[in-house]
C-alpha cells in the first residue's frame, strides 16, 4: 500500500505530494492537466524503466520519494527514493541504502498493479493468467502446484543423470583409455578420505621425535629429579607446616603449595610416559614423508585438493564401469527416469484437475462482474490446454489463457488480441473484484478505466470500484463524477499557464470538491450543477 508519495520535477510537476487513502482515492482535473505525470511517478516508485525525457524542463534531475507498506514490513514500512538525471543516469535507494532498479521491482513492484488503458498489463500476458486461476482456486491449487514442481525437478534430475551415464557409455577409445590410466594411477596410491590431514599432523612429531623426547625428559628431570621443583616445593611445604604452629596464617599457604606440588608431580608423571612413547624412528619418518609425496603427486595431477583427486577417481571408475558393464548403469538410470516421469504425469494430472474444476467457476464469476459493469453479454472464458511433455514448465503442464467473448453468440478469442483498451480495463477490474483478498497486489492504479463509459455504466463502475476498495488500495484517474464522489480522498490536478506550465496537486473537500464534481457533471459550476453534486456526495456519504 502506498502511504505517501512526493514528486519533484517530473514532467510538468515541480513539487507535489499525495497521501492516498487505504481504500479509494481519485485524481481528477481537466484533460492535459498533468495527471499522467503522477502515474509516471508511481511507475518509477515501483521499479519501471526511467526516461530522461521525464525530467522537468530546466531541472537537473527528477526525484520520486515514497513510503509503502507491503506484506511483512515493519511499522515503518519501506522508504523508496529514486532519482533520474537529465543525462539519463539514475539512482535508487531502499530504506536509505543504495539498490538496483531490479531490487526495487522485486521488493515492491509485485504489490502495485498499474492498470492503465495503454499499459502492457499483466492481464494481457498469457503467462500471468495461470497465476490468476491459481489465486482463485486457492490452497488446493497451491498444494498441487508444489507437488508438480517437486516431481518436475526430480524428473529433470533423473533425465540429466541418464544423459550423463549415456555420455560415459559413449566414451571413445581415447577417453576410455585415459579414464583407465587415471583410475589405475590413483588406485596404485589408494588414498583414503582424511589420510592427508592425519599425515600432515603426524609428520612434525615423527620428524622431530628426538627433540621432543629430549625436551620431555629434560623437563621431567627438572621437576622430579634430585633437587628439582618437587623437592623444593616439598621442603617449602614442610617449613611452612612447622612454622604454622606459631602463626596459623602460614598453614593456608602450605596447603596452596601442597596442591601445586600434586599438580607438578602429575605433569612429571605424564612427561615420563610421553618420553617413553616418543621415539625417533628414521624408517617411520621415511614412510610418512614418502606417503605424503605420493598424495601430493596425485594432487598436482588431479587436484588441487585431495577431494578433487577422490572425485576424479570416482568419475574415472564410472567411465570404465559404464564401458564394461553391458549397459547396466544406463538401464538403471532409464528405469529411474521412467519412474520419475510416471510420478510427474500423476502430479500433472492432479494439477490440471484442480485448475479445470476452478476455470469455469472463475469465468462465471468474472463474467457476472462484467455484466454488472454494463458490458452486455460479453464474457470471459478460461482455456486450459495440455502441452506436449517437452513444453512443460514450472508453471504447469498446460497453457492457461483468458479468452474474451465480445457477445454471447461470438467465439471467445485471446483477450490480448480482440479487447479494446477500455474493455481490458473493465475486465481487469472485474477480475480484481473476483479475486479479492486472494490477489497478491495490494495497490491498484487505474488510468482511464472509465473510457467510453457513461450513464448507468458509470454508476455501476463506481459501485464496483468502491467494492474493490474494501480489499485493495485503489487509485483512479477518472473523468466520471459518479466515481469521484465514491472516493475517500479526492485530489484535484491543475495546470498553471505561463512560459513553463506547472502541474499542482491538492486534496479537496467541502465546497471545493462540490465545485469539481459539478464541473465533471456538466462542464460548469452553476447553482444547478452544484446542487446535484452536493446531492451525489451526500448520497454516497450516507451509504
Amino acid at each position: 500500500m502506498i502511504d505517501e508519495l512526493h514528486v519533484r520535477d517530473v514532467a510538468l510537476i515541480h513539487d507535489a505530494s499525495i497521501e492516498p487513502a487505504p481504500g479509494l482515492t481519485v485524481l481528477t482535473g481537466e484533460t492535459g492537466a498533468g495527471k499522467t505525470a503522477l502515474l509516471s511517478s508511481i511507475k518509477l516508485l515501483v521499479g519501471e524503466r526511467a526516461d530522461a525525457g521525464m525530467v522537468r524542463e530546466g531541472a537537473a534531475r527528477l526525484e520520486v520519494e515514497g513510503r509503502l507498506f507491503c506484506r511483512g514490513d515493519g511499522e515503518d514500512g519501506t522508504v523508496v527514493r529514486r532519482r533520474v538525471g537529465s543525462d539519463g543516469r539514475g539512482r535508487v535507494e531502499l530504506d536509505g541504502h543504495m539498490a538496483s532498479v531490479r531490487e526495487l521491482a522485486e521488493r515492491v513492484g509485485s504489490t502495485v498493479d498499474l492498470c492503465g488503458q495503454h499499459e502492457h498489463q499483466r492481464l494481457l500476458a498469457p503467462q500471468a493468467h495461470v497465476a490468476v486461476l491459481d489465486s482463485w482456486a486457492g490452497a488446493r491449487a497451491a498444494e498441487a502446484l508444489e507437488a508438480y514442481r517437486d516431481a518436475l525437478a526430480a524428473a529433470r534430475e533423473a533425465a540429466a543423470e541418464l544423459e550423463r551415464v549415456r555420455d560415459m557409455g559413449r566414451a571413445t577409445g581415447e577417453r576410455l583409455e585415459e579414464a583407465a590410466f587415471v583410475l589405475r594411477r590413483i588406485d596404485e596410491v589408494d588414498p583414503r578420505e582424511g589420510e592427508l590431514e592425519e599425515l600432515e599432523a603426524q609428520l612434525p612429531r615423527v620428524e622431530h621425535g628426538e627433540a621432543l623426547m629430549g625436551a620431555a625428559s629434560g623437563a621431567r628431570e627438572l621437576l622430579s629429579g634430585d633437587g628439582g621443583a618437587c623437592d623444593a616445593l616439598g621442603d617449602a611445604v614442610r617449613a611452612l607446616r612447622e612454622a604454622s604452629r606459631y602463626d596459623a596464617a602460614l598453614d593456608s599457604w602450605a596447603r596452596s603449595l601442597e596442591s601445586s606440588l600434586i599438580d607438578v608431580e602429575d605433569v612429571a608423571s605424564e612427561l615420563r610416559d610421553y618420553a617413553d612413547e616418543v621415539d625417533f624412528d628414521p624408517e617411520e619418518l621415511e614412510r610418512v614423508q614418502g606417503r605424503l609425496a605420493q598424495l601430493e603427486g596425485l594432487m598436482r595431477s588431479y587436484g588441487p585438493r585431495m577431494a578433487d583427486v577422490l572425485a576424479r577417481r570416482d568419475e574415472a571408475r564410472e567411465v570404465v564401469s559404464a564401458a564394461s558393464d553391458g549397459g547396466e548403469l544406463e538401464r538403471r538410470a532409464a528405469e529411474e527416469l521412467e519412474r520419475r516421469e510416471a510420478e510427474l504425469s500423476l502430479a500433472a494430472d492432479a494439477l490440471d484437475a484442480v485448475r479445470s474444476e476452478a476455470a469455469p467457476r472463475l469465468a462465471e464469476a468474472v463474467s457476472e462482474q462484467m455484466s454488472f459493469l454494463e458490458m452486455g453479454t460479453a464474457g470471459l472464458e478460461v482455456a486450459c490446454e495440455r502441452l506436449p511433455r517437452a513444453e512443460w514448465t514450472r508453471s504447469g503442464p498446460s497453457r492457461v489463457e483468458l479468452l474474451y467473448r465480445p457477445a454471447a453468440g461470438l467465439t471467445a478469442r485471446p483477450l490480448r488480441k480482440i479487447a479494446s483498451g477500455g474493455e481490458v480495463s473493465r475486465v481487469m477490474l472485474a477480475v480484481k473484484v473476483v479475486l479479492g483478498e486472494a490477489d497478491d497486489c495490494e495497490t491498484l492504479v487505474f488510468d482511464e478505466v472509465d473510457a467510453g463509459v457513461g450513464g448507468a455504466t458509470a454508476v455501476a463502475l463506481a459501485s464496483v470500484l468502491a467494492r474493490l476498495a474494501k480489499t485493495h488500495q485503489v487509485i483512479v484517474v477518472t473523468h466520471l463524477a459518479q466515481v469521484a464522489v465514491a472516493a475517500e480522498k479526492h485530489y484535484l490536478v491543475r495546470k498553471s499557464g505561463g512560459e513553463l506550465p506547472e502541474t499542482t496537486l491538492a486534496e479537496i473537500a467541502g465546497e471545493e470538491r462540490v465545485a469539481e464534481v459539478a464541473r465533471m457533471l456538466s462542464g460548469d459550476t452553476g447553482a444547478a450543477s452544484r446542487d446535484l453534486a452536493r446531492e451525489m456526495l451526500a448520497s454516497r456519504a450516507a451509504r
